[in-house]
C-alpha cells in the first residue's frame, strides 16, 4: 500500500519543460502538453530529476534509495532498484491570463479541476463551465450575467460560486479573481496567456545574428498553479528537512531567467 502526498507548484518566473530545439516547427520550442486539455505539463520524469539532483548534492546514499539506483555495468540487472518515492506529471490547476479591465484573471477548466480534485481531496462540488466568484469585476449586461473580454473575444459568465476551496493552501490568489471556463475553451486561452521570447545567437566576433541561430521560446507564465501526485512507499521523506515548502528550478533556460518555482508538499506524511 502506498502512502499519499502531492506538491503544488507555484512558477515565479516563466516555465519552460519541452523541446530544446525545434527547426521542424519553425525553431519554436515547445512546451509539453496534456493530451485532452493541450494544457501545459511537467512531466513526472522532470520533478523526480529535480528532486534527485537536490538531494544528491547533500547524500547521495539517500537519493538512491529514495529515487532508485542508477544503472551499473557489468551487473547482473544493471544494478537499479526500484524507487520509493513515484512521481506523477503536474498538471495546471490555475493559469493567470491577462484581461483588459482586471488586468489578470486566474482561468482553469472542469477537467483541470476534476484531476486536483482527486489528488488533493477537495470536498466542494465541482464548478460549471463559466463561473466566476462573487465579487469579480464585469460588465454587466441585463440580467444575463457578466461579460469579460479576452483578447480571443468575450467571454459570459452564467453561474457565481465561491471558489475559494479551489484555491490550494499556500498559493495567495484572491477568489474575485477566478474564472472557470469550458474544457473546450481552456485550450484556445491557454496559449492566448503563454509567455514567448524570441532568443538569437551572435556571432563570437560581431553583433551580428548567426546562420540559422533565431529561436522562439515558449514558456508557463509567471503565476501558473500546478499539482502533482506523490506515491510513497515509506512514509518519512522529507526532501525538504523540516520545512513543507522550498524554491526549485525545473526544466531548461535557468541561466536566463527561466524555471524558478515555489514548491509546496502536503499530504499524509507532511
Amino acid at each position: 500500500m502506498y502512502h499519499k502526498a502531492y506538491g503544488i507548484i507555484e512558477t515565479l518566473a516563466p516555465l519552460h519543460v519541452g523541446a530544446s530545439a525545434g527547426e521542424e516547427t519553425g525553431n519554436l520550442n515547445l512546451i509539453f502538453r496534456d493530451q485532452f486539455t493541450q494544457t501545459g505539463i511537467i512531466p513526472g520524469s522532470s520533478i523526480r530529476g529535480r528532486f534527485r539532483a537536490d538531494m544528491r548534492q547533500s547524500d547521495g546514499a539517500s537519493a538512491q534509495q529514495w529515487y532508485g539506483h542508477e544503472a551499473v555495468a557489468g551487473a547482473e540487472d544493471g544494478g537499479t532498484t526500484e524507487a520509493l518515492v513515484k512521481f506523477e506529471y503536474a498538471s495546471l490547476v490555475w493559469l493567470p491570463v491577462f484581461c483588459p479591465g482586471q488586468p489578470i484573471l486566474w482561468v482553469t477548466c472542469p477537467w483541470l479541476l476534476k484531476r486536483y480534485q482527486r489528488i488533493a481531496d477537495v470536498q466542494a462540488p465541482l464548478p460549471e463551465p463559466y463561473t466566476a466568484s462573487p465579487g469579480l469585476q464585469g460588465r454587466q449586461v441585463g440580467t444575463g450575467g457578466k461579460v469579460l473580454f479576452f483578447n480571443l473575444g468575450f467571454l459570459t459568465l452564467e453561474h457565481e460560486v465561491d471558489l475559494s476551496p479551489w484555491i490550494p493552501a499556500g498559493v495567495d490568489l484572491r477568489a474575485d479573481s477566478l474564472v472557470v471556463v469550458d474544457n473546450r475553451d481552456i485550450s484556445m486561452i491557454h496559449d492566448m496567456a503563454l509567455y514567448r521570447q524570441s532568443r538569437v545567437r551572435l556571432e563570437d566576433d560581431q553583433k551580428k545574428v548567426a546562420s540559422g541561430a533565431f529561436f522562439n521560446v515558449e514558456a508557463l507564465p509567471e503565476g501558473s498553479i500546478l499539482v502533482f501526485p506523490v506515491a510513497l512507499k515509506a512514509p518519512d521523506w522529507q526532501p525538504f528537512g523540516s520545512a513543507q515548502t522550498q524554491e526549485l528550478y525545473f526544466g531548461g533556460l535557468e541561466s536566463i531567467g527561466f524555471g524558478r518555482c515555489q514548491v509546496t508538499l502536503a499530504g499524509e506524511n507532511q
